[in-house]
């Protein structure tokens, strides 16, 4: 047809002009390929561990049992809690080390403190973009939706099994989003918060402890060099015992070890070991530094809990129920467990079992430091005053719970009035000495700090309610100081009656310790004293005590005594303090000579004081006449009354005298059963004598190794 382009030729048209264009070659057409991306690598991006990383074995081997990639199934997560700089992070990375390769997804990590707002909170829309890009996601096509992200993360880890390690996290959320998909795959995270919520998404809590002294004096020497510790062995086991187990702690005190060459070990635990700004020893500068972290712990806390935290640093002991808790916070019991629990969620707490708490040491001067930063004086004496209210009328209840009716100096209508009760009902008596025993180091850390601020009149009250525990379990020095305290104290405030009590009660364990010319001072002091008070039934009680010394070295003179003890005692109308002066009047009437007297005197103490329902004092006057009889009979019955009442001392006396018995008889292995218990008893109490009759112990038949 004319006028259209034949074959090889084209036509183009320019402003309706027609032109044929001549092809004169073959048209080749040529395909450009861009090249093919190279392949995305396998995440590994959790840092190195420390290389001194001690112990932990038993935690790495049940994060390996929960988290083993091999076992498979579905993605599984692990939270490591523990106190601020106890290791949790470098737990996770030597875990995570540990298991490089194990993962064919690879390993990501995420460290929440990094991305901390100064609102706080992770910012999980963040790490869910860091965590995409490392598993290969250009940033042109992460999604600008939150959820559109979490669907894509499930997407990109559901192919192969991942590691996902997780620092400082702060929210359940953190954990749950960043699950993998992928079988096999699991979470490491830590957190100073406990994040109990992750267990309903079958997440294993694992807390960790401080290290163990022989852990952590390996990690200091590892440190510092052994030449270096080797040359104050003493100052350096103080040191680890101030650190209290924390690897930061450690970490810290041997970064200024080894900065500061001419700073002795000793030099650094005196500064450590500082009541007050103790803990700027374990800081390099205001950014590093024990209080630093500690501060990031607090950060956090609503106003009431951080006001409690405080507070509770001014505990003058370590250990503390919510009773004690909100006389601190000066408010209510239901209160202050409400606290409790949030600082224990914030791994502020150790021992939170049960209603039973206790701060770290280190955790506690930081809370005292802060205390003296942010509360006034007044505000501080304050909470001392109702701590020391608290102990005073707790061990009072106890007290009373315990003994009974016995002589008091303490005025317990003025003292208690107004209080609950909290040892009435069924089993008063048990937990009330419970009570008394689970307190015992921190109620004669309150007495100290009573007696520093003055508190006289609390000291030597309490001081004579604790003797309740002392009379029962024997805790000598602890009775040898509390009832100094309590002696120099009511002399203070003019109290006659009251320092002649606690010093004729003081007498006891001085003669047990082997102090008897200071015993002896403490009785004739007591005896002028009591004299002074007129106080009858006082009278006649320091009198006993002072016959209790009399039967070591004059019997004949501690039947005197006695005989004015029984007739002040009679004269008073104070039936139990009869029987107790005719029981002893009994032990030292037979080491006069007079047994018939004695057995007469001893036989009418016990019925008088079975009949008052005193089954302590009752089983020891048993325990005497068993043991003029050398009746086995009647020191198994003693024995046993004695257990019930929780009165180990005089127990563990029984038990020996009664393995005595049985040795002589040719039955050294019941003879041994009781020599086992009677040093249980006497070590539990600290008394020298236990060792003696370890000793003992060995040179019975062995028919069974000893314990």
């Amino acid at each position: 047809m004319a006028g259209e382009p034949t074959a090889g030729e084209t036509s183009n048209h320019f402003g309706g002009r027609a032109e044929t264009v001549i092809q004169a070659r073959d048209v080749t057409y040529h395909h450009h390929h861009a090249p093919a991306p190279p392949p995305v690598p396998d995440p590994h991006q959790v840092p190195p561990g420390t290389p001194l990383f001690v112990n932990r074995t038993d935690d790495l081997a049940d994060l390996g049992g929960w988290l083993d990639p091999d076992v498979g199934g579905p993605p599984r997560m692990a939270l490591l809690t523990g106190l601020p700089g106890v290791g949790k992070r470098s737990t996770a990375r030597r875990w995570a080390e540990d298991t490089r390769g194990r993962y064919p997804g690879g390993e990501l990590y995420i460290d929440f403190a990094e991305l901390r707002g100064p609102s706080g909170g992770g910012d999980l829309f963040v790490a869910l973009e860091r965590c995409l890009r490392a598993l290969g996601v250009a940033d042109r096509y992460l999604p600008t939706d939150l959820g559109e992200l979490v669907a894509l993360y499930r997407t990109r880890t559901a192919g192969r099994g991942v590691l996902v390690v997780l620092d400082n996290v702060t929210s359940p959320a953190h954990v749950r989003t960043l699950l993998p998909a992928a079988p096999g795959s699991a979470v490491l995270a830590t957190s100073g918060r406990r994040l109990g919520e992750l267990v309903l998404d079958g997440a294993r809590l694992l807390p960790l402890e401080p290290l163990s002294a022989h852990s952590g004096a390996r990690l200091l020497t590892d440190l510092c060099g052994p030449e270096r510790i080797a040359a104050e062995p003493e100052a350096a086991a103080r040191l680890v015992e101030g650190c209290g187990g924390l690897p930061a702690a450690l970490h810290l005190a041997a970064a200024r070890l080894l900065i500061h060459r001419r700073l002795t070990v000793a030099a650094l635990v005196a500064e450590l070991e500082k009541e007050s700004g103790g803990l700027a020893a374990l800081a390099l500068d205001s950014a590093n530094g024990m209080s630093v972290l500690l501060g990031i712990a607090c950060r956090d806390l609503p106003a009431d809990a951080l006001r409690l935290y405080r507070r509770l640093g001014l505990l003058p002991g370590r250990g503390f129920d919510a009773e004690t808790a909100a006389a601190a916070d000066g408010t209510d019991p239901a209160t202050a467990r409400r606290l409790l629990d949030v600082l224990d969620a914030a791994s502020l707490l150790e021992d939170a079992m049960s209603d039973r708490h206790r701060l770290h040491d280190l955790v506690r001067r930081h809370a005292r430091d802060r205390a003296e930063s942010d509360e006034p004086a007044a505000e501080r004496e304050a909470a001392l005053g109702r701590i020391v209210d608290h102990y005073t009328v707790r061990a009072a209840f106890a007290d009373r719970a315990v003994m009974g009716n016995r002589l008091r100096i303490t005025d317990h209508e003025e003292l208690l009035t107004g209080h609950e009760d909290p040892f009435a009902g069924p089993g008063a008596r048990d937990t009330a000495l419970d009570w008394l025993e689970a307190e015992r180091a921190d109620a004669l850390a309150v007495l100290r700090a009573a007696a520093a601020h003055g508190l006289d009149r609390r000291v030597w009250q309490l001081a004579e309610s604790l003797t309740a525990l002392y009379l029962h379990h024997r805790h000598l020095a602890d009775w040898i100081e509390s009832g100094t305290l309590g002696a120099e104290a009511a002399a203070r405030t003019g109290e006659q009656a009251a320092e002649a009590r606690l010093r004729s009660l003081l007498s006891r364990p001085l003669m047990d310790t082997g102090d008897h010319d200071r015993a002896r001072e403490e009785l004739e002091a007591a005896t002028t004293l009591a004299d002074a008070s007129g106080h009858p039934v006082l009278r006649a009680s320091v009198r006993e005590f002072a016959g209790r010394y009399w039967d070591r070295y004059d019997p004949a003179r501690a039947v005197r005594v006695y005989v004015d003890s029984l007739a002040l005692n009679v004269a008073a109308d104070e039936p139990r303090g009869a029987a107790l002066a005719r029981f002893f009047m009994g032990g030292a009437l037979i080491a006069s000579g007079d047994r018939e007297a004695g057995l007469a005197a001893l036989t009418e103490a016990y019925e008088a004081l079975s009949a008052l329902g005193d089954v302590r004092m009752a089983g020891r006057a048993l325990a005497a006449l068993g043991r003029h009889a050398e009746s086995a009979e009647a020191l198994e019955r003693a024995a046993e009354m004695l257990r019930e009442t929780r009165a180990g001392h005089y127990e563990a006396e029984v038990r020996e005298e009664l393995a005595g018995l049985l040795e002589r008889s040719g039955d050294a292995e019941s003879a041994r059963g009781h020599l086992e218990r009677a040093v249980e008893l006497l070590a539990a109490g600290g008394s020298p004598r236990a060792e003696k009759l370890r000793e003992r112990l060995l040179s019975l038949p062995q028919s069974r190794p000893f314990p």
